[in-house]
């Protein structure tokens, strides 16, 4: 929440802000020194005794006076015209509803007291209130309640002498911090019925050295005697049986996030659930030691090979926050490598459905062959208008989603929908409790 004042202080440290690569880095500031309120309520007290007293001819107010003008004779002039301010974040990569702090370092401020006082993003919630800041030192805490890449806020930096007569402002730009989407809660993954000849843990029909029992057929030259089942090997008549296991294999997993829709209620808006849908899916994925790749449209496309480990989990959710690097309307997946799209990868489409190119993208997919299942994500509807004109039109566009739905299903393309606030696992159930088939290309 941004604090009175902040949209000022906002536009005077605009030129000044701290660069992702200056994290941490000591800034030099030049306070702006000036008289405080309790300064001014001190003087305006002496002048008000003073005067009464010469009005009235009555010592006594001029002795009421006199405490708060020897205040005033306390002022230093000393005041340092240069101090260096430090803000250094816990962590500058965290994920929606993580809290972190900063760091607040002040030198150079010598025998003046330092209260800091945070102006935040409106995305960042943090303390408004003045904290103190003993030996220059404080830590702010910050609680990030939305993804982006944006600025934290910036720190109003106050200096007060002894007596609280003089007053230093100045202002700091604290560091950005990337605030990852939340990923949604996902614990089950849909698998394929033909998998590529590549080691990973999901069972395949074909037998090979993995751990799930696959059945027991009659002995050959060159097996392991310890897979020998002897009660099979019994009820046979004495000729040796040997137990025989599905291979392990790991599929390819593209993420393909339609990211052109911004509408709705902040935080839940189809963009917002497309994301958070996207780093749940890739987290469970990668877990399954899948090679998960990612696809963005936003302005066209952005892509990012599919990989595996848990580095390359924050290489997509980076991908995430950094879009599309032109803004090239190209929508075509033709121009894609071979290692962007790799043959037979299950696609996992999040989308509200809105855009027709978008449309045609996805029956080109299922033509190719390709596993696709679209997670609509849209909660939204067109902005209310009143009389019957605005019922005609919401009417128009809920025909014209179904029929968009329907054409999908008629592919062969699945859509089911997903609020945002339940479990990913819910909407999917249908498609994990049994291997997915995939068609080849030319197959109708």
């Amino acid at each position: 929440m941004t604090a009175p004042g902040g949209q000022a202080l906002a536009r005077e440290v605009a030129a000044r802000a701290d660069p992702p690569g200056g994290m941490g880095r000591s800034t030099e500031l030049a306070p702006r020194w000036g008289v405080s309120a309790h300064a001014r309520r001190l003087l305006t007290l002496g002048l008000a005794g003073l005067v009464i007293a010469v009005i009235t001819r009555r010592a006594e107010f001029a002795g009421a006076a006199a405490p708060a003008l020897l205040l005033l004779a306390g002022w230093r002039r000393d005041q340092p015209g240069r101090i260096d301010a430090t803000a250094r974040p816990s962590a500058t990569r965290i994920f929606e509803g993580e809290q972190t702090a900063i760091e607040m370092v002040i030198t150079g401020h010598g025998e003046y007291d330092v209260e800091l006082v945070v102006h935040a993003h409106e995305s960042v919630e943090s303390a408004r209130y003045p904290v103190r800041a003993p030996a220059g030192r404080a830590v702010l805490p910050v609680l990030m309640t939305r993804w982006g890449r944006r600025p934290t806020g910036i720190c109003e930096i106050i200096l007060r002498d002894r007596w609280r007569l003089a007053e230093g402002r100045a202002v700091l730009a604290l560091p950005r911090i990337d605030c990852y989407p939340e990923p949604a809660e996902q614990h089950t993954t849909i698998l394929l019925n033909r998998l590529p000849n590549r080691l990973g843990e999901h069972p395949a029909r074909a037998t090979g050295e993995g751990v799930e029992f696959g059945g027991v057929r009659e002995y050959v030259p060159g097996d392991r005697q310890r897979r020998i089942n002897w009660p099979a090997t019994t009820r046979r008549g004495g000729r040796l049986q040997v137990n025989t296991f599905a291979a392990e294999r790991s599929q390819d997993v593209l993420l393909l996030v339609d990211a052109s829709c911004d509408v709705g209620e902040a935080g839940f808006t189809p963009l917002d659930l497309a994301l958070r849908g996207a780093v749940a899916a890739a987290r469970a994925y990668l877990a399954a030691s899948d090679r998960v790749g990612l696809i963005t449209y936003q302005w066209g496309l952005s892509w990012l090979s599919p990989g595996h480990g848990e580095r390359h989990f924050f290489k997509i959710v980076e991908a995430i926050l950094a879009g599309p690097r032109t803004r090239s309307r190209e929508y075509s997946l033709e121009r894609l490598p071979r290692s962007a799209f790799p043959p037979g990868a299950m696609v996992l489409v999040f989308s509200p459905l809105l855009d027709q190119r978008f449309v045609e993208t996805l029956r080109d997919l299922r033509e190719r062959g390709h596993f696709v299942l679209v997670i609509d994500v849209l909660n939204a509807e067109p902005g209310s208008i009143r009389g019957s004109i605005g019922r005609l039109g919401r009417r128009y566009w809920r025909m014209e989603q179904q029929a968009i739905r329907f054409s999908l299903h008629e592919l062969g393309i699945g859509v089911v929908h997903w609020d945002g606030r339940q479990s990913l696992d819910l909407p999917l159930a249908p498609y994990t409790r049994r291997a997915q088939t995939s068609r080849r290309r030319g197959r109708g």
